[in-house]
């Protein structure tokens, strides 16, 4: 244990530094707050970085338990007087823990494998939509998460809150060029099927969905053109009412659900 009072600390420079994107790629680093995602983290056997802890952690409920763990994991933490921890937290109310995490990073080729359920998200670029839908392809049993160019950073504060710890639980890729990979998929056998308005199959009849990826298109356009070109199949989700669509991570959880439903 160390103490740090001031924010001219260079380790604390770093963290805020964190909230950048472009930072946390140059330095392959990432951070979680809260005591049940770090709990989760630990429990997922990933060593952070550096741990930080606010002076008032053991006056929060779960804090003296999660202070507990760290200390039989002989894990190296830094304590912040509560106003500075405020400083580097991305939190109105932070309950005083932080975790700064290495990335780890997928290949194209780990991604797949003898029975794949993958879920491609194209240009999600709400932190919410991307957390929620992490969250549900990890809940379904999903084998992957796939990310195109113009996605959110999985590794936003916000997008991490979201998935709940799911981002531990399941692998994620970040395509450089998103069209050659589900090139790479169809070679593979993997059937690409895409959510469209313009679908000519209602989901629920969806068939063959024992090596499938399944594509999500962005909030506002949905799936680019080229990707819809070279889907093997383009769904639906009928609606009665007069809502023109469905939220993207609401669709993706149908989606998602459906395909877990026939896969069992």
């Amino acid at each position: 244990m160390k103490y740090i009072s001031s924010n001219k600390n260079a380790f604390i420079k770093e963290v805020k530094s964190l909230k950048n994107r472009k930072y946390r790629e140059a330095k392959n680093m990432y951070f979680i707050e809260g005591i049940r995602f770090v709990q989760e983290a630990l429990k997922e056997n990933i060593k952070p970085y550096k741990i930080f802890i606010s002076e008032k952690l053991e006056g929060v409920k779960g804090g003296k338990e999660i202070l507990k763990t760290i200390n039989e994991k002989k894990l190296d933490y830094f304590v912040l007087p509560h106003k500075l921890f405020k400083e580097i937290s991305d939190t109105d109310n932070p309950q005083g823990i932080l975790a700064q995490i290495e990335m780890k990073k997928y290949s194209l080729e780990e991604m797949v494998n003898e029975n794949n359920f993958l879920v491609v998200l194209d240009a999600i670029q709400d932190p919410g939509n991307m957390g929620t839908i992490i969250r549900t392809a990890d809940a379904a049993g999903a084998t992957g998460v796939v990310l195109s160019e113009g996605c959110v950073d999985v590794y936003n504060p916000k997008v991490l809150r979201s998935t709940m710890g799911s981002v531990f639980h399941v692998p994620i890729y970040n395509s450089k060029d998103i069209l050659k990979d589900l090139k790479y998929f169809k070679e593979k056998k993997i059937m690409i099927c895409a959510s469209h308005l313009e679908g000519e199959t209602a989901y629920f009849y969806l068939e063959n969905v024992d090596n499938v990826a399944i594509v999500i298109g962005n909030e506002a356009r949905g799936i680019r053109d080229d990707i819809k070109d070279i889907s093997d199949v383009l769904v639906k989700i009928p609606m009665k009412g007069r809502a023109e669509s469905l939220n993207a991570s609401i669709a993706a959880g149908l989606l998602i659900f459906e395909i877990m439903r026939k896969r069992i």
